[in-house]
């Protein structure tokens, strides 16, 4: 069976884009197929950032990951830096990774890259591209904005395979349907982020429900009254009844035709009900767990991770002709390493 994975960024608090376009994919699949879920606390070290505050955010992301329903016996769940063969194979991937191909990812331009940015901003992606390939990853659910990211992956992979023997699985890109569709509440132009300048418009998952009402209900509309699907005429209105349809399984335009007559605050309603209604056990089962039992979850994960990861790299070495990795006998010619799936 393809095996997935999805790393989450401590970066800021989960909020409902994060919930709908990745933790309910994962939570839905997770028994279905392979899952290797991990918080990418190594790639929060791109940007000038609090230790202390990175710390708890790391457990908090894994807390609600774990309430919302990722289950460790059956997803692979782990903190990213708690395993050293991310580090590892980073360093190898960016000996096989040219410049113009780091500088070209376009988050690096988009981020300010320059000459004070961090080293680390600008070879992020191929430590993204190891994070993938230490699992022989078949798919990788992406937004739009990542794709080239798992591109440059691909890249990597075809290539190192061309030159020192078949060693990393290549994966592809997969596109959750309703990530992309997850606006700011106050400004539907732009997504829904956990980092956003205001926080007017987002939606986090620890946020109470008298703040999800109040958001919800202070939302950005569009001109008129009439409740219609029309993702350019009226942004507002089609951003709310999209996330109303990807909590409740329905098409947005069914639930605009049951609104039409009502009006948007009828549908701000409505959608601040199914809102406090997905996100309330969530947070109950949050709030029930202790950090003593977040990190013997992430200490477990860690060890089935490194497990798997260490053999993935001692073959990425043995093809470099590292003496790492597997040896050939004294006086015989190596032999490349041919990939092989992990147990």
């Amino acid at each position: 069976m393809s095996r997935r994975i999805s790393g989450f960024k401590p970066t800021g608090p989960l909020q409902l884009g994060n919930y709908v376009g990745a933790i309910r994919p994962v939570v839905r699949g997770q028994h279905e197929q392979p899952t290797v879920v991990f918080i990418a606390d190594l790639h929060a070290l791109t940007v000038p950032h609090d230790p202390v505050l990175l710390q708890a955010r790391s457990r908090e992301v894994a807390g609600l990951l774990l309430a919302a329903g990722v289950d460790p016996d059956h997803a692979l769940l782990y903190r990213q830096s708690d395993v050293a063969a991310h580090l590892e194979l980073h360093y190898l991937l960016e000996c096989v990774t040219s410049y113009g191909e780091a500088h070209r990812m376009i988050q690096f331009k988009e981020k300010g890259g320059g000459g004070g940015s961090r080293l680390s901003l600008l070879t992020y992606p191929v430590l993204m591209a190891a994070d993938i390939l230490l699992h022989d990853i078949d798919e990788v659910p992406v937004g739009r904005d990542q794709r080239q990211h798992v591109e440059l992956t691909r890249d990597l992979a075809v290539r190192f395979n061309e030159r020192y023997g078949a060693t990393f699985t290549v994966p592809e890109a997969v596109h959750p349907e309703v990530a992309a569709r997850i606006a700011d509440l106050a400004d539907p132009a732009r997504k829904m982020g956990k980092t956003n300048a205001s926080t007017a418009g987002v939606l986090f998952l620890l946020d109470k429900p008298d703040v999800l009402r109040r958001k919800i209900m202070r939302a950005v509309t569009d001109a008129g009254t009439e409740v219609v699907y029309d993702p350019d005429g009226k942004p507002g209105v089609a951003n709310l009844l999209d996330i109303l349809g990807a909590l409740t399984d329905r098409d947005p335009r069914e639930i605009a035709a049951e609104h039409e007559k009502n009006g948007y605050g009828g549908l701000k309603a409505r959608l601040a009900d199914a809102v406090i209604a997905t996100l309330e056990p969530i947070q109950r089962r949050y709030h029930e767990l202790t950090d003593e039992e977040i990190e013997a979850v992430l200490a477990k994960g860690a060890e089935r991770a490194a497990e798997r990861a260490g053999r993935t790299v001692r073959r990425t070495k043995a093809a470099l002709g590292l003496t790492g990795g597997r040896r050939a006998p004294a006086g015989s010619p190596a032999t490349p390493a041919t990939a092989g799936r992990p147990s």
